[in-house]
């Protein structure tokens, strides 16, 4: 049996394995974001923002729960179980929504569309966190978003590109069948479990820590209100995720109102999360060497920048096609360095559930900012929407400025030499 080590370079193969798995993972959603929200006004003639943004805000809710309880579960479970039973519901996806009479069908293929990925992407973070240890941390979150970015990036370039010879909802039916079968047979055949790692990182590290992952109420509490480096983490998580539901769903239907084609819809679709996939190798690499504090206070502020200048675009695709890039450095500074901050401030034993705390709170950004994404732009048109959500995104950057602790290089502070965790304690004082 091969011996248990920690490493990017010792635990290659592996890696490299989870992040194609990503890929899949990040093209099963990325098939959405340049077509399903025109589907909505074309086929099933829905005329209200809110209504076809509604699968957003169940994909976002059920994403975000089950990120909780894969968090939970992912001890006692195991990891490459949760990431296979996260295929296994991607496999209904395409099926619903090639038989969909009615919207409500396209809304509970979403809801199942989260189950995926909350098991799916959750568990390829965790695990890539496992394999590599403390000291490459942010390289290797980077590379997972890039990896899952990229394949949402590719997907949405090519779904709006096919769109235009052929029926949307034929698209995402036939590519998502293939994408759900390819990512379990991956997953089946080619992934192992990290627990082995998790148990090396906690002995050598934390050997005086409680062997028993804290209670889910404990994480929760640590994560979202009672340690500062984690909840400054979770709250610009959910504004993140907030204007990239935003930007999911609301941007699509502003470039069509304003006269963009399908396909200069899916350009602008997919230079966000492409930019973003890209640039995060790079961002995270840094922010092991920067700390972390600075680049996700400066991608927030950034974020905010590129949202205001959409807002006042027009509608015009040069304009959103660059304010789309500048978005997507922006939260490429952000999304990596976040789930760093979070792992830095943990013992191994604690990761999961406090990551899937971070999670929940990060994807209920997506339900969160369609509800405001689509009552704002039914209220005061799409500009609107989008000039709200830019306010709030800078609120959460000057948040983490006033709120997460510093070290001496300027970032949150993250795993001292010899291991030490900070944050949520690893051992449970019961009554």
């Amino acid at each position: 049996m091969t011996a248990v080590r920690l490493g990017l370079r010792e635990n290659a193969a592996q890696f490299s394995v989870l992040v194609a798995v990503n890929a899949f993972v990040g093209a099963m959603v990325g098939l959405e974001r340049s077509t399903l929200p025109l589907v909505g006004r074309d086929d099933f003639h829905l005329t209200s923002s809110a209504a076809v943004l509604s699968f957003i805000v169940a994909f976002g809710l059920v994403k975000a729960c089950t990120n909780l309880a894969a968090g939970t579960l992912a001890q006692r479970v195991g990891r490459r179980r949760l990431l296979i039973a996260g295929w296994a519901a991607a496999l209904p996806v395409p099926l619903l929504i090639a038989a969909a009479p009615s919207w409500a069908w396209i809304v509970a293929a979403n809801a199942l569309l989260g189950v995926n990925q909350g098991l799916a992407w959750s568990m390829t973070v965790v695990m890539k966190i496992d394999l590599v240890g403390p000291r490459r941390r942010g390289l290797a979150l980077g590379l997972n978003e890039a990896a899952g970015y990229g394949g949402v990036a590719l997907a949405a370039g090519l779904a709006g590109l096919l769109a235009t010879q052929f029926a949307a909802r034929d698209v995402l039916v036939i590519a998502g069948a293939a994408i759900a079968v390819i990512g379990l047979l991956l997953s089946v055949l080619f992934v192992r479990d990290t627990a082995g790692h998790v148990a090396l990182e906690q002995a050598h590290d934390h050997p005086d820590a409680d062997g028993a992952p804290p209670r889910l109420r404990t994480a929760f509490a640590h994560a979202t209100y009672r340690v500062p480096a984690l909840r400054s983490c979770s709250q610009a998580g959910l504004v993140n995720n907030l204007n990239d539901g935003l930007a999911w769903g609301l941007v699509p239907l502003f470039l069509a109102a304003h006269g963009a084609s399908v396909a200069q819809v899916g350009l602008v679709a997919a230079v966000y999360p492409g930019v973003w996939s890209v640039a995060q190798i790079a961002t995270g690499h840094w922010s092991d060497t920067i700390g972390r504090k600075p680049l996700i206070v400066a991608g927030m502020l950034l974020q905010s920048a590129a949202l205001a200048a959409l807002a006042l675009s027009g509608g015009r695709v040069a304009i959103a096609t660059a304010t789309a890039a500048l978005l997507g450095i922006g939260t490429a500074m952000v999304y990596p360095t976040l789930i760093a901050a979070m792992s830095d401030s943990v013992s191994p034993i604690a990761r999961a559930p406090v990551v899937g705390v971070y999670r929940f709170w990060r994807d209920m950004g997506y339900a969160i900012g369609a509800l405001i994404a689509g009552t704002v732009a039914d209220a005061l048109g799409y500009g609107g929407a989008v000039a709200i959500v830019a306010g709030l995104t800078a609120a959460s950057g000057l948040w983490v400025l006033r709120d997460m602790p510093a070290d001496r290089r300027g970032g949150v502070a993250s795993v001292p030499p010899s291991g030490t965790p900070v944050g949520v304690p690893v051992r449970e004082t019961r009554a």
